[in-house]
């Protein structure tokens, strides 16, 4: 349970590693096999399109440095513990293969961060400027023609999408059987429809300023939960031939854990710290995102015919201009309307539920262990 700090009106949570466990290569953990297969995927990519166009190998970097970069490489992590629990062998030969296909997901996540940063107008990822902002500022310093804003905005538009097909030719190139392949196919034709779908559906209900927690919940489970835990979890077990037992139970227990995680990062949007989570606090409100937390605070407002509460919130979601003493008032309504205990609640119920399907499904019992230890990691953490 996250502890509410109600002196400072900020939510922190205890950070936890990503646990990846033995992968049969003793000290070389998931991790490390993860970013040294992005690391040479995207510079041998660098490298050929450098040696015709050398002008986008130059802006490729931008997009190289944010995947290589950071995060916390979870989908791959829940792609390889689904290979596990559906039977893949850590020792085998394939394995190599494997770690090439789950560390594909790191590019879906590279467009899917470069394009939600563009659409939302964020000024920062990972504690530096967001692609658009960066190479808005690059046209400033070299006095470039044309509008600085809109040569950012499309050299975000042609990274993000370069990044999705990379993805494609990431996993294509990895090397799995045919067989493993060709069964990769639909969970991973599905996850990118999905992403691309909830990514839609947040837009749509930001300007229909739609304030019912069923829409809030819909984005969630489309827009993170999919891609995030589901889909990565059905393409690991997938690609191991798992039973249909097995994939479904793991996709049920990815779906609760997904959205969990995506309530977690609603919370830190409005109450995280910045210098830990490296976004500034409040984009979301300034955004116009009706996430789950300010769609229960707008009803529990409602509901006590709190019409100053309501009032504030509302002036709030959507405001560009926020600034700080204004997400503090909106966190003080939040915390004292009991949304942010409420949405805790949920957490915690999505999470257990996970938990009991997972209980339920005929896995090996280290994979088991390590997903109930991702669990913690998805929805206890602070950034």
């Amino acid at each position: 349970m996250t502890n509410v700090a109600t002196s400072t009106h900020r939510i922190s949570a205890p950070a936890a590693a990503v646990p990846t466990g033995s992968t049969g290569r003793g000290h070389d953990d998931l991790r490390s096999r993860v970013d040294r297969a992005l690391a040479t995927f995207l510079h041998q990519r660098r490298a050929t399109i450098g040696a015709t166009v050398p002008e986008f190998a130059e802006a490729m970097d931008s997009l190289i440095d944010l995947v290589l970069g950071g995060g916390k490489r979870l989908r791959p992590t829940f792609a390889w513990w689904g290979w596990r629990a559906a039977g893949g062998d850590p020792s085998s030969p394939e394995s190599e293969a494997v770690v090439r296909a789950v560390s594909a997901l790191e590019l879906i996540q590279g467009c899917a961060l470069v394009h939600d940063d563009l659409m939302d107008d964020s000024p920062r990822r990972r504690g530096a400027p967001t692609i658009h902002v960066a190479f808005a500022e690059r046209h400033r310093r070299a006095g470039w023609a044309t509008a600085p804003d809109r040569f950012g905005m499309a050299a975000a538009v042609l990274l993000g999408d370069i990044s999705l097909a990379w993805a494609d030719d990431m996993l294509r190139e990895s090397g799995l059987d045919i067989e493993a392949a060709a069964r990769a196919v639909q969970p991973w034709q599905a996850m990118r429809t999905e992403m691309l779908a909830g990514q839609y559906l947040d837009m749509l209900s930001q300007v229909r300023c739609d304030e019912d927690p069923e829409t809030a919940l819909r984005v969630d489970r489309f827009k993170s939960a999919a891609y995030t835990v589901e889909r990565p979890l059905h393409l690991g077990a997938a690609i191991a031939g798992g039973s249909s037992e097995i994939v479904t139970g793991l996709r049920h227990f990815g779906t609760d854990l997904g959205v969990a995680f995506q309530l977690r990062d609603d919370q830190l949007g409005v109450f995280g710290d910045p210098a830990v989570t490296g976004k500034p606090a409040g984009d979301d409100l300034r955004e116009g995102k009706r996430t789950l937390l300010l769609s229960v605070g707008l009803r529990r407002a409602r509901e006590r015919a709190d019409d100053a509460s309501t009032k504030l919130l509302r002036a709030a979601i959507g405001n560009p201009d926020l600034d700080e003493d204004g997400v503090s008032s909106v966190r003080t309504v939040l915390l004292r309307l009991g949304a942010v205990a409420e949405i805790e609640r949920e957490i915690e119920r999505l999470t257990a539920r996970a938990l009991s399907v997972l209980e339920a499904t005929g896995i090996d019992a280290v994979a088991k262990e390590r997903l109930v230890e991702l669990s913690a990691v998805a929805t206890r953490r602070n950034h």
